[in-house]
Order: structure tokens, then sequence, then C-alpha cells
């Protein structure tokens, strides 16, 4: 059969309302005036992922529940406005959302909504198996009907990367993710130990070929044939506005890297500049870096010696 997706992208579809707060922990008031405004947009962690690879020019297909309510529209129209085939299973709980205060230096604090999922939910094993056995590769949520999903996806032949986010290191429910993907992502944020000895553990215990770790302006760590390598931080092209998404944006640039077959390091580099470049982007708007964009100042790097290669 032909694998003409290059990526399914499973889960992670749902609206974010967004808040620009004074400052993070905001300190309890009666009220605050908020600008520049609060506002509802489409755009979780699978949305953000399957829009940075499209736009890199990877035919994407992005499966996930949706409620028929509002928030699900929202989310369809992104989809529809930005070409990205969506499959959706109905979610009678509705669409995911999440509040995410963003303070003045761009961090983000996410409060998500848990009434929008149910530890039963699923995503139909006919549906995952006959796109799962069209594509090249998976990306894969950390939402509960995935879970679900994991056998299928292994079984249909496609590679499979998930990203852990701010895992501790230690939860149960991201180590099943963890130990099923050949490639990995995650946050060094919540780390309770060093990111080697965790990034070690996963490619010992599960499948995984490549691992990442994401360190904001530390840079990133990849851990590859049994070596630790630090990639140095991208400095954005212009003022860090918000964070939100950034870590999405590096997932979808390393695995364009690593699918036309370029070194780790170099997919790396690809994440790190698509990482800065979100952070220059307000989460009220979708701006995801494109091919030509990412490829010239990945030269430009290059140029300049600032590059891993």
């Amino acid at each position: 059969m032909s694998r003409d997706i290059d990526v399914l992208v499973l889960g992670g579809a749902g609206v974010d309302t967004i808040v620009h707060v004074p400052q993070l922990p905001l300190p309890y008031a009666d009220s605050y005036m908020i600008d520049p405004g609060i506002r509802t947009r489409a755009g979780q962690t699978g949305d953000f992922v399957a829009l940075g690879l499209s736009a890199l020019g990877l035919n994407t297909h992005h499966l996930d529940m949706l409620g028929a309510d509002p928030e699900g529209d929202l989310v369809r129209a992104l989809h529809r406005d930005h070409a990205i085939p969506l499959t959706e299973i109905p979610q009678p709980a509705g669409t995911k959302r999440a509040v995410n205060l963003v303070g003045p230096d761009g961090r983000r604090l996410s409060l998500y909504d848990a009434t929008r999922t149910h530890p039963d939910d699923r995503l139909p094993e006919p549906t995952v198996r006959a796109l799962a056995t069209r594509s090249r590769h998976a990306h894969v949520s950390i939402t509960q009907p995935c879970a679900h999903a994991l056998p299928l996806l292994r079984e249909s032949g496609a590679t499979i990367s998930t990203d852990l986010h701010n895992w501790d290191g230690k939860d149960p429910y991201q180590e099943e993710f963890a130990h099923a993907a050949d490639i990995v992502f995650l946050s060094t944020t919540a780390l309770t130990g060093t990111p080697e000895r965790t990034m070690r553990a996963i490619a010992e215990n599960g499948r995984a070929e490549l691992v990442i770790a994401t360190a904001g302006a530390e840079g990133a760590y990849l851990f590859a044939d049994d070596e630790l390598t630090h990639i140095p931080t991208v400095t954005p092209h212009g003022p860090v506005i918000d964070s939100n998404g950034a870590g999405d944006a590096f997932a979808a640039a390393f695995l364009y890297g690593w699918l036309n077959r370029e070194t780790p390091q170099r997919a790396a580099l690809y994440g790190s500049i698509a990482g800065a470049h979100a952070c220059t982007v307000p989460s009220t708007e979708t701006a995801p870096i494109h091919r030509n964009q990412l490829l010239s100042r990945a030269t430009g790097l290059d140029t300049a010696g600032g590059a891993p290669l």
C-alpha cells in the first residue's frame, strides 16, 4: 500500500483561551484589567504540530475526537483554512479546551479542562489502522484515546514519535508513550533528575532511537547512539513574545529534518530554529515557520559557523 501521508498526527486538537497577565505567578486580586484582551482560538499541541509539519511541506493528516460545539467549529476551520486533512471522531463530552495565562516574559501557565476527556475514550480501530497503513510516520499526543492506539500504530509499520511535555520522569502515564515511540520529545522543566539520566532510561527501557529534551534558553539535549549532545540555543529573529507552541514547532521541524534523512544533529538545529521562531509569534496568532524560512536561517547559521552538523 502506498504511504501517501508523511505524518499522521493523533490527538491534541482543541482550543485555548489566551489571557495575558502582568506576572506569573499571578497574585490574588478581586479583578484584573487585561490588555491586549482575552481571546479564544483553535490550537493545542496536535494542531500546532500538524500546522508546523504542513508549513514545512509534509503531507499531514490529523486524527482526533471533537465535539459538536463552537470550539470544535474553530478547530475544523483552522484545518480547513490551512488545507490540513482532519478526520474527526465525535466526542460527546465536547472539544478539549484550556486557559493559558501568559506572562510578560512569554512564560505560560496552562489550565486544562479535565471534563472533556474520559478514560474509555477510543479512536476507532478501523480508522486508526486505515490511516496508519498509509503513513510513513505517526506523531502521538499524550491524550487518553491515543494510548489505546499505540499497538495499532506499531502493527502498521509506521515509525512513531511522541512528546511527553513537562514529564517529571516518573509518572507512569507518560511512560507508556515514552516506551512505545521511536523518537521521544520532552521538556526539562519538571525533571527531578538530570536530563541525561531520564533520556538514557527512556532509550534503555523502550524502543527510542532518539530522545530530545528541550531546555528553553539553555537549548536542547539530544540522546542518540548512547551519547548525549548539547544543542545550542538559536537566537530568535525578533523579540520573544510568547513561548506557547515552541515545543510543538521544535518537534515538527525536527521530524521534517529526520524524515528527509538529515542527521539527528541537523534535525535538532531545525527544531531549535523553529522553536525560536514560535517564541516571536503572539499566542493569539498562527504563523508557523515555512520551509524556505527554515532552510534559509539554517544556511545563515552555517555561514556564520554557528550550526551543529
